[in-house]
């Protein structure tokens, strides 16, 4: 997100009370809020933060004794993320967990005090969040990755597996604020490996259908489909509708794949649910975010399905499938 944009909005947020030592949880224990985009309900969102909930119980920290957890879920819909970031600080929560750019920003927007963590987001010196990684400064800190280097390393994969398509679709949501940068990140990606990038949007499940349509008529190659939190609730029906377009698609999160898609490559987001709840142990003994560095991925998921792959006609290189964290035959 364009910097001024994201001061337009902190100007505007609400503020709530400062930093406070938080060496012993108030009555009835700390609060955690987690402002997320994939619903408990969903089998993604109820891996993800149950991995969360038990890393904090692996720290001492068990709910209905001294914690409580408060999971707030736009569903896909950012729009809805300032409200519900209003609702955690209006509910007095310790320290607020986002597993998304737009999150921290709606949440960093309604608080300039509040802690938060990050799990896992992309450039978040770009976006404003904090000052640098050593140093953040601020009341944000937690997981990045650099998506220029990611989104580059995950079009390199797709075209070693369809090393003769010359034109790639990306599908992007254009209600996700991070979606801009990723695209001019995504073009010069594909122009360095010699082939053209076609867009195609989706903001709901409703659009869709008409989005693998447009790539369907413009002859793609290949699919890269970023992460997205309204694309995760519908990862399904994406990896129907890749299946019969017959187009074989690189996915950023591995639910995909679980799922039946081709393949997928990023920063383990089973690593950054439970490393997220180390940043909250030790906030909630005392530290500040401004003091804690942001700290990068150290585990990465590449995971290829074997079954796809055949049922498209595709023969993966072996150099590729030696690097696999796993091979889903």
């Amino acid at each position: 997100m364009d910097r001024r944009i994201f001061l337009g909005i902190l100007s505007g947020g609400l503020l709530a009370a400062p930093f406070a030592a938080r060496a012993q949880p108030a009555s009835g224990g700390y609060r955690v809020g987690i402002l997320s985009n994939v619903p408990m309900s969903h089998p993604r969102g109820a891996r993800l933060w149950g991995e969360f909930a038990q890393a904090l119980r692996d720290l001492g920290y068990v709910e209905g004794r001294n914690l409580t957890i408060e999971n707030l879920s736009s569903n896909g819909r950012y729009d809805r993320l300032p409200g519900l970031a209003a609702e955690l600080i209006r509910d007095k929560v310790d320290v607020i967990v986002a597993p998304a750019a737009q999150n921290v920003i709606a949440t960093k927007a309604a608080s300039a005090t509040i802690p938060i963590v990050m799990a896992g987001i992309g450039d978040p010196i770009g976006s404003g969040l904090v000052a640098s990684l050593a140093r953040p400064g601020g009341n944000v800190t937690g997981t990045s990755f650099l998506t220029s280097a990611m989104v580059s390393k995950q079009l390199e994969i797709l075209t070693q597996i369809v090393p003769q398509a010359r034109r790639l679709a990306v599908l992007v949501n254009p209600t996700n604020p991070g979606m801009g940068l990723l695209l001019e990140q995504a073009k010069a990606a594909v122009q360095g490996l010699g082939a053209q990038l076609q867009r195609i949007e989706a903001r709901s499940s409703d659009e869709l259908d008409a989005a693998f349509a447009a790539m369907t008529r413009e002859r793609a190659g290949g699919l890269f489909v970023p992460l997205d939190g309204t694309f995760i609730v519908h990862l399904r029906q994406i990896v129907s509708l890749a299946a019969s377009a017959r187009v074989p698609a690189l996915y950023g999160e591995r639910g995909y794949v679980d799922a039946g898609g081709l393949a997928c490559y990023g920063a383990s987001a089973i690593e950054s649910s439970r490393r997220a709840a180390s940043y909250v142990d030790k906030i909630l003994k005392g530290a500040k975010p401004a003091d804690l560095p942001v700290e990068r991925p150290t585990q990465f998921d590449l995971v290829i399905n074997l079954k796809t792959a055949k049922a498209l006609g595709l023969t993966v290189p072996q150099s590729l499938l030696a690097r696999a964290d796993q091979v889903i035959e």
